[in-house]
């Protein structure tokens, strides 16, 4: 089973391939590492973050589904078209470069929720994108693949990971859903719960994405131009998102939300589809891709979310030196204007207790000092 490519410069019809190893070193504990840990961290995840979605702002994103199309729009539009461009501008040989567009027909993962999150995002919106581009998945990523590879003249049939998708969409909608009735319920409780959920998701990204690295240590290659697209993938995916939100007259909390949901790929989803369509030999040279970004993208979205923080702080740390300043200046009149009043009431009781008949009042004596107090305050 080979990929050959005819008329494509991403695969030369010219290049011999080279001799494959006969055999792919893949620990057994692979396909559990990344079906089963990251089935249940899904789950817990989802259920967590589901505590923070509301109901009412949930069904308006699904009624004016306009953030959600930008968010399509990106997911399916800008990623395979970047791929494709990456493919062809680097010369990647023909399985690197079905591996490289598999990972940008991909929908958006679970890992985009949890960045969202950190950065203030709108989670109703990247819970509903991230739904909504699973869903749309299912006709998309083969309408895409066969759009960007019908020039390549692929010999064999790519399979979809339909299996896959389903279990995504059922570990993604069911904790969602008890998270929103449980902030529906308990809304004191679900903040809890949404707070411990946020922390060890992302523990468990940590320890998800060094268990994959080091149990397919074996599918790692020297290969530096799939690093490098790995690297820059997913940085021209959250760039890209968030300048077409912008230009599509979205808020900041959404155009941040758009662009890690655009620059997260299911990278799970990937892998099985490489799994199901490609043998051992060809692996080899095809699984160092998916973990590289995946590794890199976690990477990226911890320093988007070091760099959203350090700012927030900045700022919160401005806006409550500024607050503080003007509570001082505030008190400072208050305490010129009190002393003041005081002195002119004190005027005032020293010429009531004077015993003896009225004397005629001072009147522009007097004018003067009102006006004196009301320039004061």
């Amino acid at each position: 089973m080979r990929a050959n490519c005819s008329s494509s410069s991403a695969c030369p019809a010219n290049s011999s391939e080279e001799e494959l190893p006969g055999g792919l070193e893949v620990h057994g504990n692979l396909e559990l590492v990344f079906t089963v840990v990251s089935t249940v961290m899904m789950g817990l995840l989802m259920f967590s973050l589901g505590c923070s979605v509301e109901i009412q702002k949930l069904w308006w994103h699904i009624r004016r589904p306009w953030g959600i199309a930008v968010g399509l729009l990106c997911q399916f539009g800008l990623m395979p078209f970047t791929a494709y461009l990456l493919a062809i501008s680097f010369s990647l040989k023909p399985v690197q470069a079905i591996a490289v567009l598999i990972m940008g027909c991909c929908p958006g993962g679970t890992i985009s929720n949890i960045f969202t999150f950190w950065v203030d995002g709108d989670m109703d919106l990247s819970i509903s994108m991230t739904t909504c581009s699973t869903v749309a998945a299912l006709g998309m990523m083969p309408l895409c693949i066969y759009l960007y590879t019908w020039s390549w003249s692929l010999q064999q049939n790519l399979t979809i990971p339909y299996q896959n998708i389903g279990i995504t969409l059922v570990c993604l909608t069911v904790p969602v859903a008890f998270g929103v009735y449980v902030n529906y319920r308990w809304p004191k409780q679900s903040k809890i719960i949404l707070k411990i959920g946020a922390v060890v998701g992302g523990l468990l990204l940590l320890v998800v994405a060094v268990a994959g690295v080091v149990l397919a240590k074996g599918s790692w290659n020297s290969d530096i131009t799939l690093l490098t697209i790995s690297f820059i993938f997913p940085l021209i995916g959250h760039v890209t998102g968030f300048l077409l939100a912008l230009f599509t007259h979205q808020s900041w909390q959404r155009c941040r939300t758009i662009s890690l949901e655009t620059g997260a790929q299911n990278i799970q989803m990937c892998i099985t589809m490489l799994q199901l369509s490609f043998t051992a030999e060809h692996l080899i040279k095809m699984l160092s891709f998916p973990l590289a970004y995946g590794l890199f993208q976690l990477i990226h979205g911890f320093l988007i979310i070091a760099a959203y923080q350090t700012y927030k702080r900045r700022l919160k740390h401005k806006h409550g030196k500024k607050n503080s300043d003007c509570i001082q200046v505030g008190h400072t009149r208050k305490s010129t204007s009190s002393k003041e009043t005081n002195a002119f009431l004190e005027v005032n009781e020293e010429g009531a207790v004077t015993p003896g008949p009225p004397e005629p009042v001072d009147c522009h004596r007097a004018l003067e000092s009102i006006g004196h107090i009301t320039s004061c305050e």
